[in-house]
């Protein structure tokens, strides 16, 4: 493809990508990740991803974007603002869960608007051979944003954006269209371990290493068993996911409230108190959040969840 073609699509995605509500797309070349071939091997290998088995398969997929789209040649990454206008209770005695779940499960969210962008794609370029990407495959996400200059992958292994903070959803288009990729930005984490230092488990094993099986995170949405007694104590009311790396985040001071209205708690979630999360029946979870990334952990799941922090 001609490169001021290439460079011309490149802007048209862009500015369809703003109009679709996306906060930052950037793109890179579709190449194999050899830099990251062998930290994902040696992170694997130190069994950091736990009971993750899935991180385990696919490993050259999850290295070379080709494998998931035969002849692609660029990564669209887009990035989707999901920081709440008004935080639900977060005082000490609280129940607390992750920003991201406040909301409808971004996953159906970030599907519809890339689907759109690809649609846009196939009208207005023409016929693009491509996916849609929401952790629906191995994608390594935070790697292809990275590449494409809208943040740089913090200690805390989140994606930060200097003019937002790192409280994003991430999504990308693996195309087999020639697009002039816009190239990574520095690291700005400097010196700063706040995120090190906060985290009550110490998960993170090392700046910019994470030991997932450590995390409040995999414990309380990926871990299907028992929760380990030896981090009794420690997770600081989470019930689920944890926000405590990014909350403390100096970067995170640049954070502006989201304009998806999707990503909004419903009025009754607004209005649940520690009672309505112990007593909460199978009716309610079900209406309640319907449409959840909370539906992961199934009513089990965070009943289990709210025994431990409560000491039960």
């Amino acid at each position: 493809m001609l490169p001021n073609l290439a460079t011309r699509y490149a802007q048209q995605i862009k500015t369809k990508a703003t109009e679709l509500g996306f906060d930052f797309c950037g793109i890179s070349k579709a190449q194999f990740l050899e830099e990251e071939a062998p930290r994902l091997e040696a992170w694997l290998h130190k069994n950091y991803h736990g009971k993750m088995a899935y991180m385990a398969n696919h490993f050259d997929k999850r290295l070379d974007p080709r494998r998931l789209v035969e002849g692609a040649r660029s990564v669209i990454s887009v990035l989707l603002n999901y920081y709440p206008d008004q935080k639900l209770p977060e005082g000490n005695d609280d129940f607390k869960i992750s920003k991201y779940a406040y909301g409808t499960d971004y996953h159906y969210v970030l599907k519809e608007k890339l689907g759109e962008l690809m649609v846009y794609m196939n009208q207005e370029i023409g016929e693009v051979n491509g996916r849609v990407f929401v952790d629906s495959a191995p994608v390594m996400d935070k790697v292809w944003a990275q590449r494409s200059g809208v943040g740089w992958v913090g200690k805390h292994s989140n994606l930060i954006n200097r003019d937002m903070g790192s409280f994003f959803f991430i999504g990308e288009i693996i195309c087999d269209l020639d697009l002039t990729p816009d190239g990574p930005i520095r690291d700005y984490c400097g010196t700063c371990t706040r995120c090190v230092d906060a985290c009550p488990t110490a998960a993170i094993a090392q700046p910019y290493v994470v030991d997932a099986s450590k995390c409040i995170s995999y414990f309380t949405i990926e871990l299907k068993e028992a929760i380990p007694q030896e981090v009794k104590g420690k997770f600081e009311n989470w019930i689920f996911g944890c926000d405590i790396c990014q909350d403390v985040c100096p970067w995170n001071s640049f954070s502006r409230p989201h304009k998806t209205p999707a990503f909004s708690p419903s009025p009754e979630l607004r209005e649940f108190t520690n009672g309505d999360w112990q007593e909460i029946s199978e009716e309610v979870f079900k209406e309640v959040f319907r449409r959840s990334a909370i539906k992961r952990t199934q009513l089990a799941g965070l009943k289990r969840n709210i025994d431990f922090v409560s000491g039960q």
